[in-house]
């Protein structure tokens, strides 16, 4: 895609701050961290969501975020880590190339969970079934 900015950033043509590559895959650090050492790791395959992406690439994608968050865990003494993925504009996705962000956490870091709610049971099995039926 030459209107995507990932495919750009991985043929070269816009810089990055790169941590990882492979064949398959690329991990650059965020330009807009949410703390740092905040990583994105994707496929050198143009895909415009996870659910458009190739399982193939998937796994080669996963395989890189584990390398990579280990890296992040020791090189910025994290306590922990999120994997977030944005799917979609609803869901906050920016830019449409399927993309794993790896935050570090830390202890004091102030950053906070989305908010939880609570369903009935009744509400709850409703959704499980339509999910099962769903599953491809």
């Amino acid at each position: 895609m030459k209107d995507c900015i990932f495919c750009k950033i991985i043929a070269g043509e816009i810089p990055c701050n790169k941590v990882y590559e492979d064949n398959n895959t690329l991990a650059f650090l965020d330009i807009k961290p949410v703390n740092k050492g905040h990583c994105l790791v994707l496929s050198k395959e143009h895909s415009e969501n996870l659910l458009d992406t190739k399982e193939e690439h998937l796994k080669a994608i996963m395989i890189t975020t584990k390398k990579v968050a280990e890296a992040v865990m020791e090189a910025t003494k994290a306590q922990g880590f999120n994997i977030h993925i944005n799917t979609k504009e609803a869901a906050g996705q920016v830019v449409n190339h399927t993309h794993f962000h790896i935050i570090p956490r830390f202890t004091k870091d102030n950053l906070k969970l989305w908010p939880q709610h609570s369903l009935e049971e009744k509400e709850m099995q409703e959704i499980a079934k339509k999910i099962k039926a769903a599953v491809i």
